[in-house]
């Protein structure tokens, strides 16, 4: 299956018995939204609530952390997501949130996943057809998890790599938070970056209407940061979720080598690890 589908593959195949749609929506704790309550006002026909907060390790202090495989297997079954089911991700902003649901799924080996490229406004805006109200109960489905390592890395791994010089840092926040110009939405969290580190603002990567940029631009935002895709790319963001927009992206263009940083900035900026600003 594509990393993407468009809203016209999605209005064709919105009753299809094999397809699961998530509405992923997520808000950072300043925006004060509700994404649950903003889902039961409106949704994508059959679609279900993917909690990225509630589907989190609940060991970490930090925020929705990967949860471990039994965990994620035992929520998505109770979404309906099981082996044999193609999983369509939206969210409620255009490509923000949902890249994370979608990472989530590869992460724990379910291939049959995709972003809806552009999401609901998207949606919306071609008046495509929407619902309200709870979702009836799905039938539980049986999930096997398969846990891929290799596409995510620890503090020590990003600390690791950097002191190295072999691993580039792609960091998906804005520039001004990225340059510390501007003070980080978490209490007790350094602003700036790590040293090294490149700006790849996720916004740079979407077009006007949202939908992720054609391919060739999507390989010049990456170089014009001086992120070389024949290089191993670590992305990361505030909490983790913006990153996997990059990571997104990378596996788009091809690139073989790379992993999300799933502590991110708000680990690095509240441990002893080396901060630039500028």
């Amino acid at each position: 299956m594509t990393n993407l589908v468009s809203t016209a593959w999605l209005a064709q195949h919105l009753h299809a018995p094999d397809i699961v749609i998530l509405d992923a929506s997520w808000h950072l704790p300043a925006a004060k939204r509700d994404a649950k309550a903003e889902f039961r006002a409106s949704h994508i026909p059959g679609a279900r609530f993917f909690d990225i907060d509630a589907l989190s390790d609940r060991a970490s202090s930090l925020p929705h952390m990967l949860p471990p495989p039994a965990q994620f297997a035992s929520g998505v079954k109770k979404l309906g997501v099981g082996d044999g089911k193609k999983v369509i991700c939206y969210d409620s902003a255009g490509l923000f949130s949902a890249a994370r649901c979608w990472w989530m799924f590869k992460v724990f080996g379910h291939d049959d996943v995709a972003v809806l490229d552009g999401g609901l406004p998207k949606w919306l805006r071609e008046n495509l057809p929407v619902e309200d109200g709870e979702p009836a109960p799905p039938q539980e489905r049986h999930f096997t998890p398969r846990f891929h390592a290799s596409m995510v890395r620890g503090i020590g791994d990003v600390a690791k790599g950097l002191q190295s010089g072999l691993v580039q840092v792609a960091d998906a926040r804005s520039g001004t938070r990225f340059r510390g110009e501007e003070a980080e939405p978490r209490a007790g969290v350094r602003p700036g970056h790590m040293p090294g580190a490149r700006n790849v603002h996720y916004a740079s990567l979407l077009a006007a209407d949202g939908t992720l940029k054609p391919q060739a631009e999507l390989a010049k935002t990456f170089a014009s940061s001086g992120i070389d895709l024949e290089k191993p790319v670590i992305t990361s963001c505030g909490s983790g979720v913006t990153a996997a927009i990059l990571t997104l992206a990378l596996t788009e263009l091809g690139t073989r080598d790379h992993a999300l940083y799933d502590g991110s900035w708000t680990e690095w900026g509240a441990s002893e690890q080396p901060v630039v600003t500028g």
